[in-house]
């Protein structure tokens, strides 16, 4: 359970700073390149939602 905490975690934190990243730093410099970082941003959530319940009916 503690590494699936620890991953999704991580990915949801990834996710975050990607966003913010995207559009307060790099969209002054390349607008597309904020689009596609926004863009990698939101398909990490649902990966990060089946990593964290990945094995749920088990006891880790």
């Amino acid at each position: 359970m503690r590494r699936r905490k620890v991953a999704y975690g991580i990915m949801m934190g990834t996710c975050l700073t990607l966003f913010v990243l995207s559009w307060t730093v790099v969209a002054r410099f390349s607008p597309p390149a904020a689009i596609v970082m926004s863009i990698i941003a939101m398909v990490i959530p649902p990966f990060a939602a089946i990593v964290a319940n990945w094995g749920i009916d088990r006891r880790d």
